[in-house]
């Protein structure tokens, strides 16, 4: 097992998940061999061609990711190794939020705009492939929202220049962790933890609606016109500070993706595979936390 591959308790975890080849055209190339071909371009941001060739195609490995993200086999694992901790109890459901800016590399522009032979790739294109104009050029921005542990329990990419707070809600209504038995899925957490930048009342509203608590600090501008209205601008919102340091985690997973120098910089010219690629690191984290594969 080389630098950053799958070790064996986690192979063991995901290997009956993966897709069987069926039809005609032979086996496939072992899914192991593939999947660490993906990690190590990954972990190195090398153009595909330079994959190394112990991991054999760089088309093989390169193929793979496209059609496993047209059946949403990377979402299924990340699903299943969520599902797994949250049996153990081990998937805090107070929630941090926030976002971060990607820088766009001159690679990751150019994508083709139209004529898509495939509907799944017409299906799976973002907003503009979420590529936009920000103060740092052409970037791409993750909304991340991650459990207490500071893990990713949902992910969505958009332009650079999109705002936060309209991103807060479907972040939520992504989370759908089924249960290692019978019962519905859990798709709501205790608590949001958030920075100012989604402090509005309508999301005060919203959340409060769904039966989750909300700390985040009030913006000064929301303050001052409460202030303005007098009575009728009712009382501040609650606030508890010591809560609100727990927060950083989602900093801090920002930082462990951003290990994957793939993931730090942008160099995929297809928001679905991106996002894919986030998806995987993500998958990674979970198993390196998780109790089952130490």
């Amino acid at each position: 097992m080389g630098r950053g591959e799958l070790t064996d308790a986690a192979w063991a975890r995901i290997e009956p998940l993966l897709p069987v080849a069926t039809g005609r055209g032979g086996r496939w190339r072992d899914h192991r061999q593939v999947i660490n071909a993906i990690l190590w371009r990954l972990r190195t941001g090398a153009p595909w061609r330079e994959v190394p060739v112990k991991y054999g195609p760089w088309k093989t490995a390169h193929e793979r990711l496209r059609l496993w993200t047209a059946d949403g086999t990377w979402d299924k694992i990340l699903s299943h190794v969520i599902v797994k901790d949250d049996a153990v109890g081990v998937v805090e459901w107070t929630f941090s939020v926030d976002s971060t800016h990607v820088r766009a590399h001159q690679h990751a522009a150019g994508g083709r705009k139209k004529g898509a032979k495939t509907a799944w790739v017409a299906d799976l294109a973002l907003d503009g492939e979420a590529l936009g104009r920000s103060r740092g050029g052409l970037t791409s921005k993750i909304h991340l929202a991650t459990d207490g542990r500071g893990l990713p329990m949902s992910v969505i990419l958009t332009p650079g220049q999109s705002g936060d707070n309209p991103q807060l809600l479907p972040l939520l209504e992504q989370v759908n962790v089924h249960r290692d038995g019978p019962g519905r899925p859990r798709k709501r957490p205790d608590r949001v933890l958030a920075d100012k930048a989604y402090s509005s009342p309508a999301t005060r509203r919203a959340l409060r609606a769904r039966g989750i608590a909300f700390t985040s600090p009030e913006k000064a501008d929301h303050a001052a016109h409460r202030l303005r209205r007098g009575t009728r601008g009712g009382r501040p919102p609650a606030f508890d500070a010591q809560t609100y340091k727990g927060r950083n985690v989602v900093e801090r997973c920002f930082n462990r993706l951003k290990q994957f120098r793939a993931l730090a910089t942008r160099y995929t010219k297809r928001a679905a595979y991106y996002r894919s690629e986030l998806t995987i690191a993500a998958i990674i984290l979970w198993l390196r936390d998780s109790p089952d594969t130490p």
